[in-house]
């Protein structure tokens, strides 16, 4: 066999698709393998570039190709999308691991970072946490939706609900058949279940921030709580896969995109790329800081003031979740943890 340069992994449950090039860039290597034959493979090759995209299990094949010397690679699928010969026609597994492994190779291509174990764990207390909140959400969106088809208007936000819930059942407790009244009354429980099984993910990730320097550190930026400061330790890390705050901030997709001809750059609204999650975390901070900025008068505070008298509130909230970015990035990356 020719030496394997590079190689295009295309991951799935339990058929895994696998397309290497040569130095020449000349496919050497196009093999469908089950998931016992995936490590046996590799463990006979010599150590090469490896690709494959985000998805479940990405993390743990990279890990385990790293054990065998390999230098794995993760990348957005949506990144890999352009290098498929035949475009959105010409999807298939083949295809894939053949865009995969041209990507890869790509000198500017941005990579994920690659997570440990107890990354994961914590990213997966999140998942489940934020899988709560929706589901809360739903239930009082759903309450107030029942409640208005029998002339019950409920006030907007779990916290106004909550504070109006007895007068309002004693409202509709002659104003609907006691079948419906159960049923609110169900949903009401419901939603007292679901705040304290929220609580008790909060006090698991207070306590991972309690036991990790970096995410302690983290929160002493005003604007980045125990969440925020948990979610951006367990998915970056050190930070260092990222040169310099300004591409972790574009990273998470808070800067503009820009378009731009015959030398004029036009800047449009943020590209919202890359994790969700984490961006919206920090806008959320970024909008509750902007409310009490007014009080402090440390420099950041003086410049969010100004933000805040000359741009609009959603504006002003984004550029100061892109401060925050960017001043992670330097914590984290240049180990400012004293």
């Amino acid at each position: 066999m020719k030496t394997i340069m590079r190689v295009g992994v295309d991951l799935s449950k339990n058929v895994f698709v696998v397309y290497g090039v040569d130095e020449r860039d000349q496919s050497v290597v196009k093999r469908t393998l089950k998931r016992a034959e995936l490590l046996s493979f590799f463990a006979q090759l010599e150590p090469s570039l490896v690709g494959m995209e985000a998805g479940s299990g990405a993390h743990h094949w990279a890990r385990e190709l790293l054990k065998l010397g390999h230098d794995a690679r993760i990348m957005d699928p949506r990144l890999v999308a352009p290098y498929r010969s035949q475009g959105r026609t010409g999807k298939n597994d083949a295809n894939d691991a053949q865009a995969i492994c041209e990507a890869v190779g790509r000198p500017h291509m941005r990579f994920v970072p690659i997570k440990d174990p107890e990354q994961q764990a914590i990213l997966l207390i999140h998942r489940v946490r934020k899988g709560i909140v929706n589901e809360q959400n739903r239930i009082a969106n759903q309450l107030r939706g029942l409640l208005a088809e029998f002339g019950v208007v409920m006030p907007q936000g779990l916290e106004s609900l909550k504070r109006v819930w007895s007068n309002t059942r004693q409202r509709y407790a002659d104003a609907v058949p006691v079948l419906a009244g159960s049923e609110f009354d169900r949903l009401y429980a419901r939603l007292g279940e679901l705040h304290a099984e929220i609580l008790r993910y909060d006090r698991r990730i207070n306590a991972h921030v309690r036991t990790d320097v970096r995410a302690r550190r983290l929160t002493e930026i005003h604007g980045v709580g125990p969440i925020t400061a948990s979610a951006i330790v367990a998915t970056i890390g050190n930070g260092r896969d990222f040169k310099n705050g300004r591409q972790f901030a574009a990273w998470l997709g808070l800067t503009p995109k820009q378009f731009s001809t015959g030398g004029r750059t036009i800047l449009g609204k943020i590209t919202k790329r890359g994790d969700t999650y984490l961006r919206t975390l920090l806008i959320h901070g970024g909008r509750s800081e902007l409310m009490y900025v007014h009080r402090r008068e440390d420099p950041k505070s003086q410049w969010a003031t100004r933000l805040r008298e000359t741009k609009p509130w959603n504006k002003a909230a984004v550029a100061l979740a892109n401060k925050h970015a960017r001043m992670i990035w330097s914590i984290l990356a240049k180990e400012q943890f004293a």
